[in-house]
């Protein structure tokens, strides 16, 4: 005989495409998110066994929500829209004991014509995608902020030595390399700030402008050294957060050899490989906080 049992489950809609247009005035504001809504609860367990719907919560019900919401409460910044939506979900529906809420932010600068920034016309820009995350596990909120595809790259200041050495190693050790990265970084913010109340627009603008700085600015002996000091950046910077995340893959930059043309290259020529890579993961704590290990649920891998 074979004996099963349910495990973890959640289900939702997911990337709902969401453009709110703040149009109160001639000059028109925009918010682009792609918004997944998830939800859990032990009472869901016999829609999976027994094909009972009486607890769920239809996928389009959550959908519907979500663009409703866009309407009539408006989207000052994705974490607090995600923390609306939580809240409504656990509070409307009582069996329903928690989620995952998550958001992805899509750019928008406005155009210039004639050296003026046009009241209703954008353009996307294409720097990094701002992630909010609010998970919910025992009706008790976690809330997470984030960047992903933010590409990196300086052509110098950038070395990488003393590895251990095997009759497999063929890397040469190198003291001026490019160094690039496409960095994905995540960072929890802590309870009591969460409810004290965040300029979350404000904060993501300006850990956004750490990581940049300090990526640019530390003279790196591995990309590893870099991910901790960014990370330990952030967390002096701002008291509201208690842990940031981060996987940077090492975008590969390879001088080429240009010897059989009678040609010097003075790291000036390199192909660009795009696979295989190394994979840095890597997370940085304020000291003293209590760990949330639940707050990273059926997140992407982080170490």
């Amino acid at each position: 005989m074979v004996s099963v049992s349910l495990g973890a489950n959640k289900y939702g809609k997911a990337e709902n495409r969401v453009v709110r247009i703040v149009r109160d005035t001639p000059r028109h504001e925009i918010v682009d998110l792609n918004v997944s809504s998830q939800l859990r609860g032990a009472a869901l367990a016999d829609s999976y066994l027994t094909g009972d719907n009486s607890k769920v919560v239809a996928t389009d019900t959550q959908k519907n929500t979500v663009f409703a919401f866009a309407k009539e409460h408006g989207i000052h910044s994705p974490e607090e829209f995600l923390l609306r939506l939580s809240r409504h979900f656990t509070d409307e529906f009582d069996w329903i004991e928690g989620g995952l809420w998550q958001a992805e932010q899509y750019e928008w600068d406005r155009i210039t014509v004639d050296g003026r920034p046009h009241d209703h016309s954008f353009v996307r820009s294409g720097r990094g995608t701002r992630l909010a995350v609010v998970q919910v596990v025992d009706r008790r909120a976690h809330v997470l902020g984030g960047v992903k595809d933010l590409v990196v790259l300086k052509s110098t200041g950038s070395e990488f030595s003393g590895f251990p050495r095997d009759r497999l190693t063929t890397l040469v050790e190198t003291d001026d390399r490019i160094m690039a990265t496409s960095v994905t970084a995540r960072w929890r913010f802590l309870p009591d700030a969460v409810e004290a109340g965040i300029d979350y627009n404000a904060l993501y603008t300006e850990v956004s402008g750490i990581l940049l700085a300090t990526f640019a600015s530390v003279h790196s002996l591995a990309l590893q050294q870099t991910l901790f000091a960014m990370g330990t950046a952030v967390i002096e910077a701002r008291s509201e957060l208690a842990e940031v995340r981060f996987a940077m893959p090492n975008k590969h930059h390879f001088a080429y050899d240009l010897s059989p043309f009678g040609l010097d290259n003075p790291n000036e020529v390199f192909y660009a490989a795009d696979r295989p890579y190394g994979l840095i993961e890597g997370s940085v704590v304020r000291d003293g906080v209590a760990p949330a290990p639940e707050a990273w649920t059926d997140l992407p891998a982080f170490v």
